[in-house]
């Protein structure tokens, strides 16, 4: 081994009670759990001792904004040094893929407040996958420092299709929208975002983002809007998003899900009650908060969305105009514009947190009123004067948060962490550096609102796009799946997977969570940190009615499976109650054996986990402990979407909203296994299952079925 982290105190991710263990690491991948008293102590190169300090599964930033940042620092110790191991970017409707050379340009002003211009960066891609060819392949080949995933900014794709016009699109443009969200998913994206108090995303309607979301339905994706409004209207806001995603059969995450400004103080639980409706039906939705009461945009966002139609070029000359700029200030602060959430703006609120010109560094840390009362002018001259000397550039802080309804939030379920961190400026809100510390400090540590392990939880398990444990860190890839042939791009260190319930740990009182590691061969791996998620590549043909058999097929994850049938091997194991777990089972093939638990599962109603793999070489397994993962946080089954690897042993549980399980049986080597496989689809209890009620595999159960 290299490494040992030796008696710390392992805080799973699972929301279970922290256990004392050692931690093997080999091959930079996590080899040995071991629980203390559970066995012999691994031992390794180095060993560093953990006595008295805390372990747990690395931080995922839900709400990123290091599009560029990420290519900047090769450490990225902005959020290396939080804990951050994955972040989603692409957010808020506002990215840099995928474009053409005109919206590039246009692009890198609108958003030059959250990232700068540019100009330090060679933006050698148009696509997304180029995108994430270059977060995998930068710094002379080796990749930045922690794993990214990356949303399809549906601003961006508006903007590529018809410009910055503030209408409907038409038939033939919503078509063009839906081929792009497809293409950047097919090539690695994790779904849709939108930024809908940004121009011009803004201007889309919910027909024509319901349009868009079933794309990112058909490809298990999801969808991340920071929706209409967190101020005036902001519960109408929310149903919005709710109704929008549910017409289109689309996960739903919500961005920086607040409550802000006087008139949403103490409503946090309106909210929640909105959101526990939906998902009590069936919705399937998620949110992230950051754990501070100040918001954090640009100064050009408060703009009316009218100011800026037909791009930044055309909002700066209205601003240079004086009776343009008369008519927006009157909106602004007498009326509520959109951009500022229908509220109308108290500019003591507004702090200038980063500009791109040195000249303008006096207002940096100081707000429009009192830049404006330094100069005895009227903070709209002090506020347009900015947006013009420093071209839409100026970063803010904006002071509309209420304390009450961020702790109410964070408790939820649903809940995640999202730093939103821009890390620019001279003044950047500290969330950039410090929204990790921050729950684990100040509502843990100090204020009691979480305990550690459910504050982990919410930190690693719960995000959505849980994701694998790459040796290294680089581009967090879905491979998509379609009906198609055409080639699908994968990541060569990580993938993207839809949410599962966080896998068990084995009792601290058992010998081993290790299991058998597809990447490593004969390695073992346990269950901490792995959530292996490559979809299996679908080719044209059908892939469920083989004509023979043949052992395992060699070949790296990604080559094309070859044309030779395949069987399923199943050892059923001790059944985990917790998670339905019924097997172990070793995936030589990656074509029938989809096929055969897509039969078996049938309807959309079902879902399916793959949770740790199990200890791979005896016929017992240790039940997890804790109370059992609700259903919705399962994985949605769709034909050809079994996350899964080839030739990795899996822990596989399916379960149905009555509770049934699934039990495969046959070889899987002609037409009518799917019939046996989906027949098998019975209760905990049948006496073909191979699982006893006490949850011990039967004699006839054990082997190869």
């Amino acid at each position: 081994m290299e490494l040992v982290i030796r008696g710390a105190d392992v805080i799973d991710g699972t929301g279970r009670a922290r256990y004392r263990a050692d931690v093997a690491v080999d091959g930079g991948r996590i080899a040995a759990v071991v629980p203390e008293g559970g066995g012999p102590r691994p031992t390794a190169h180095r060993v560093v001792d953990a006595d008295g300090l805390a372990l747990s599964p690395g931080f995922i930033d839900m709400h990123a904004h290091s599009d560029l940042a990420l290519l900047r620092d090769p450490d990225h110790s902005a959020k290396a040094a939080q804990g951050v191991t994955l972040e989603v970017i692409g957010q808020d409707g506002l990215s840099y893929a995928p474009v053409d050379d005109r919206t590039l340009a246009q692009i890198r002003t609108a958003i030059t407040g959250w990232n700068g211009d540019g100009s330090d960066i060679d933006f050698t891609w148009r696509t997304v996958g180029e995108f994430l060819d270059r977060l995998d392949h930068g710094f002379d080949g080796q990749g930045i420092a922690v794993n990214a995933a990356y949303l399809i900014p549906q601003g961006t794709v508006r903007m590529l299709a018809l410009g910055w016009e503030d209408r409907d699109a038409t038939p033939a443009e919503v078509e063009r929208m839906k081929a792009l969200v497809a293409e950047g998913l097919e090539q690695g994206a994790a779904g849709l975002s939108s930024g809908l108090t940004y121009t011009p995303g803004m201007y889309a309607s919910d027909a024509e983002l319901t349009e868009l979301c079933r794309v990112v339905a058909a490809y298990d994706g999801y969808y991340c809007p920071h929706h209409r409004s967190y101020g005036a209207g902001a519960l109408r806001a929310y149903e919005e998003m709710v109704a929008l995603s549910r017409e289109a059969g689309c996960a739903l995450h919500l961005a920086h899900a607040t409550m802000n400004f006087d008139l949403n103080k103490g409503r946090a639980p309106e909210l929640l009650a909105l959101l526990d409706a939906a998902i009590a039906d069936g919705a399937d939705i998620t949110l992230d908060t950051y754990p501070y009461l100040p918001g954090c945009t640009t100064l050009a966002a408060m703009l009316p969305s009218w100011a800026a139609e037909g791009g930044p070029d055309a909002a700066l000359a209205r601003l240079r105009d004086d009776a343009e700029a008369e008519r927006i200030r009157h909106v602004m602060e007498e009326e509520g514009a959109d951009g500022c959430h229908g509220v109308p703006i108290n500019w003591d609120t507004i702090e200038i947190s980063g500009v791109n010109d040195p000249a303008l560094t006096a207002y940096v840390g100081k707000t429009v009123a009192a830049s404006a009362r330094e100069r005895a002018e009227a903070p709209w001259v002090t506020a347009r004067r900015l947006l013009l000397d420093d071209h839409l550039g100026p970063t803010i802080l904006q002071h509309v948060g209420h304390e009450e309804n961020v702790q109410a939030i964070m408790k939820h379920p649903a809940h995640t962490g999202g730093s939103d961190g821009i890390l620019h400026g001279a003044k950047p809100h500290p969330r950039a550096y410090g929204t990790f510390p921050q729950y684990l400090g100040r509502y843990v540590r100090e204020l009691g609102v979480l305990t550690l392990e459910e504050c982990v939880a919410h930190l690693t398990a719960r995000p959505r796009p849980a994701s694998a444990s790459p040796t290294g860190a680089g581009s967090v890839r879905a491979t998509a799946r379609t009906s198609s042939s055409s080639t699908r791009r994968r990541s060569r260190r990580a993938r993207r997977s839809r949410p599962r319930a966080p896998c068990r740990p084995a009792s601290p009182t058992s010998s081993s969570t290790a299991a058998s590691s597809s990447r490593t061969g004969g390695g073992r791996t346990p269950w901490l940190g792995v959530r292996f998620a490559a979809r299996p590549r679908r080719e044209t043909g059908s892939a469920g009615s083989p004509d023979g058999q043949t052992e395992g097929v060699p070949g790296r994850i990604g080559e094309d499976p070859p044309p030779a049938p395949a069987r399923l091997i199943l050892r059923l194991r001790r059944a985990q109650p917790q998670q339905q777990c019924l097997g172990l089972v070793e995936i030589v093939h990656l074509e029938v054996e989809v096929d055969l638990l897509r039969h078996a599962l049938g309807g959309p109603a079902r879902r399916l986990v793959v949770v740790h793999p199990l200890e791979a070489d005896d016929d017992t397994a240790p039940a997890g402990e804790g109370g059992e993962v609700p259903i919705a946080r399962r994985v949605r089954l769709k034909p050809g979407g079994l996350p899964i690897e080839r030739g990795q042993r899996l822990g596989i549980g399916a379960v149905q909203r009555d509770r049934r399980q699934l039990h495969l049986q046959g070889h899987g080597n002609s037409g009518d296994s799917r019939q046996r496989a989906a027949s098998s689809l019975s209760s905990a209890s049948h006496p073909s299952s191979g699982v006893r009620e006490d949850g011990r595999p039967s004699a006839e159960g054990t082997g190869r079925r």
